[in-house]
């Protein structure tokens, strides 16, 4: 007599996780009688890491794909940065056209204006935390942001 321990054909165990392979279900079940058979698999795992900004050079700007991999860029000291404080789109001038709040080189004063974030409608003037010197604008103007995305380096 064939090995069935259970009372359960293998063979279609074995055809519902090709059906599962095949159509990329996580889980198929079927009932015939008093039988219930139900074959699940887990998906690829996924887990929850902090949004870090990313950075893409402009197609034009691309290497060429033959090209030997250039030097990576050396680590920012983000340690200075300012985050935004809300999720929104960051505006570096009180207007289009206008002159920029801050520039890089500029000295900033504790409560200085360094940029605006737009979120519901509404403009946020974002506030020097300290006073310092700008050394590195991270964000683009008309870019939306995240919260906690780093904007601005003060040292």
């Amino acid at each position: 007599m064939a090995d069935k321990k259970s009372g359960i054909d293998q063979a279609v165990i074995r055809d519902l996780a090709n059906i599962l392979n095949e159509t990329d279900l996580t889980e198929i079940e079927v009932e015939q009688g008093d039988l219930r058979i139900r074959v699940s698999r887990s998906g690829p795992q996924m887990m929850a890491m902090p949004q870090m900004p990313t950075y893409q050079m402009p197609a034009a700007a691309a290497p060429a794909a033959a090209a030997p991999a250039a030097p990576a860029e050396p680590a920012r000291n983000l340690a200075n940065a300012v985050t935004a404080p809300m999720v929104g789109t960051v505006y570096l001038s009180p207007a289009p056209g206008a002159r920029p709040f801050i520039e890089v080189g500029a000295t900033v004063k504790e409560g200085q204006t360094l940029l605006i974030i737009e979120a519901m409608k509404t403009m946020n003037q974002i506030p020097a935390p300290r006073s310092g010197k700008v050394v590195e604008i991270i964000i683009e103007d008309a870019r939306p942001v995240e919260y906690g995305e780093p904007l601005v380096v003060i040292e």
